[in-house]
């Protein structure tokens, strides 16, 4: 029986998976950690938390499922994206990772378009314009405000990247993670020496290219006892969070697109060519596929607003939640039900992060509007609900703009789980939506990246469709999404609205002197 290892690097913990090659899950492990903010706006962590997280799972998985070492055919890894790992000459980690939801490089953001020519040019080159979650401003930052452990840096990885490196001792990463950095030539798949030298960066301060598939080490000799692996292992290339959850989804042809209702919020769109929106308010990268793309769009706190709403305001719902032993969720879904659609006219701006898709605004703000004294806790539930649905919404409009097929919309993260924010999204949607059989997300499509690269399979195309299958339609209702079809413009142009109002807000938050 040969199993394959799929390690998904998150941003709250790691998840290890062993998958069957007919992509039965033998065992799952999960190991979680912490993440620190320093400043507002700032969020780091130690990669050795990601290490002792891998080691852990992957000994509890083995464990679990009762596997040998010589079981395993290969490992593949998936991360979060866009963070950044500096390793100095000896290999050791300068200072804590900066994630993808830091926001403190916004004038990095700027200078990267100046250099590059203008936002127009930079497009040209990597596909993408300059958000302050990518990997490129948090380079420039640590030149610009910690230019000694600059000068120390040797190597910069991506998270996946860094446990790639304890794993084989190798600097590589793949075309789907390396086009978050914002330093890859996404046309042609390689590392953008244009911008390079625009910026004024070597090319070796970045690891190897490989396509997602592609064998990029093997478990080195100095880990496998602590890991319980045999050295020698193949570990492939792997895939971006988001890349690889498609895989893990089946998204691997034109006209499929996924909508992953997690804490932040995806819509993904196959892509057989190379499509750019040319105001930059989509990311087109490299998909995991060999020689395709995707096309994407982020809401950075989709259900994440309604987890917001559940630990700030929702503690009676969630003792209500343990005194019956179901999900505290279903309790605050079950009051939003009551409310009617549209929350009765009450909206909900899900900006508690900022927002990246389509408004690329790090200042935007969260906000009820349109409260009145008929409005209860649960329409304030439904509104968020309805929030989160219309900013995936937006993403979802845009790559129909660009003419890409939108015949499936595979639904996955926790708003798949809940019928009633399934039929939501269907109405907000305005199409019929589907779950598939596969719920793992992007450690699932690691462990089918890792199939592919050790030759189950011809590709990961084939195992996709050889593995993953739809188990459920939920149908738009027609009055409902009258309803939604209404309130939609309604929502868009609040965000107009209250757009210099958000920087206004900012701006008192940076002027704000010290008060003791």
């Amino acid at each position: 029986m040969t199993v394959f290892l799929g390690i998904d690097i998150g941003t709250s913990g790691t998840r290890t998976l062993a998958v069957q090659e007919d992509g039965q899950i033998l065992a799952t492990a999960t190991a979680e950690y912490g993440l620190s903010s320093p400043r507002p706006g700032w969020s780091e962590q130690d990669p050795a938390d990601w290490w002792s997280a891998t080691v852990r799972t992957i000994r509890r998985v083995m464990r679990s499922a009762h596997l040998k070492p010589a079981d395993i055919g290969a490992i593949g890894l998936s991360g979060q994206m866009h963070g950044s790992v500096f390793l100095n000459r000896s290999g050791e980690v300068i200072r804590p990772a900066i994630l993808w939801n830091d926001q403190r490089t916004a004038s990095e953001c700027e200078e990267i378009e100046s250099r590059a020519g203008g936002r127009a040019r930079l497009i040209e080159l990597v596909a993408n314009r300059a958000l302050t979650g990518f990997t490129a401003p948090k380079i420039l930052w640590l030149r610009n405000l910690e230019p000694r452990n600059f000068d120390r840096t040797v190597q910069i990885l991506l998270p996946k990247d860094y446990v790639r490196y304890r794993l084989t001792g190798e600097f590589a990463t793949e075309v789907s993670d390396a086009s978050g950095t914002l330093l890859l030539d996404v046309v042609n798949r390689k590392w953008s020496q244009q911008l390079l030298e625009k910026l004024e960066l070597r090319v070796g301060l970045l690891p190897a290219m490989y396509e997602s598939e592609d064998v990029t080490g093997k478990v080195s000799a100095r880990v496998a006892g602590e890991l319980g692996l045999l050295a020698g292992t193949p570990v492939v290339g792997g895939a971006g969070d988001q890349a690889a959850s498609a895989i893990g989804s089946g998204v691997v042809r034109r006209g499929i697109v996924s909508a992953t209702m997690g804490t932040s919020g995806v819509i993904f769109a196959h892509s057989d060519e190379v499509q750019v929106d040319p105001a930059g308010r989509l990311h087109t990268f490299c998909h995991a596929v060999r020689g395709k793309w995707h096309v994407m769009g982020c809401v950075l706190s989709a259900g994440g607003s309604l987890q917001w709403f559940r630990n700030q305001l929702c503690e009676a719902e969630v003792r209500v939640a343990k005194r019956r032993k179901i999900d505290p969720y279903q309790v605050i879904t079950d009051q939003a039900a009551d409310a009617p659609a549209g929350s009765e006219g009450l909206f909900f701006l899900p900006y508690l992060t900022g927002e990246r898709t389509p408004h690329a605004d790090p200042s935007a703000r969260a906000c009820w509007i349109g409260l009145s004294l008929r409005h209860g806790k649960g329409h304030m539930a439904r509104a968020v609900m309805e929030g989160a649905t219309y900013a995936m919404r937006e993403t979802l409009d845009l790559i129909r703009e660009l003419r890409i097929p939108v015949e499936q919309i595979r639904l996955s993260g926790g708003g798949a789980r809940s019928q009633f924010w399934r039929q939501m999204q269907a109405d907000i949607y305005g199409q019929s939506v589907c779950t598939i059989n596969a719920e793992e997300g992007p450690a699932y499509g690691a462990a089918l990246l890792a199939a592919s690269g050790a030759g189950a399979y011809r590709d990961v195309t084939e195992a996709g469709r050889a593995v993953i299958r739809v188990v459920s339609r939920t149908s738009p209702r027609k009055a409902t999404s009258q309803v939604y079809s209404s309130a939609f413009p309604v929502y868009q142009r609040l965000y107009l609205a209250l757009r210099d109002e958000f920087a206004a807000i900012q701006a008192l938050l940076q002027d704000r002197p010290e008060i003791s």
